[in-house]
């Protein structure tokens, strides 16, 4: 099996992060490609979430 392409990777990352991730894709996400890969992107979407609370909550309140 190959390697999941940075785009999966986003678009994995994204249905899990809101919730949608189906079980077929989680499982996939398991067997291929890198863990390392994953929490990364994560992370980042994370920091970049919380990011973006920070921002609208200053600017609406400030």
């Amino acid at each position: 099996m190959s390697e999941p392409t940075i785009i999966q990777v986003v678009k994995s990352v994204l249905a899990a992060f809101v919730g949608v991730q189906s079980d077929e894709n989680r499982k996939k996400d398991f067997t291929q490609g890198s863990l390392k890969l994953y929490i990364i992107a994560g992370v980042i979407f994370t920091v970049a979430f919380v990011g973006g609370l920070v921002f609208v909550v200053s600017t609406v309140l400030g």
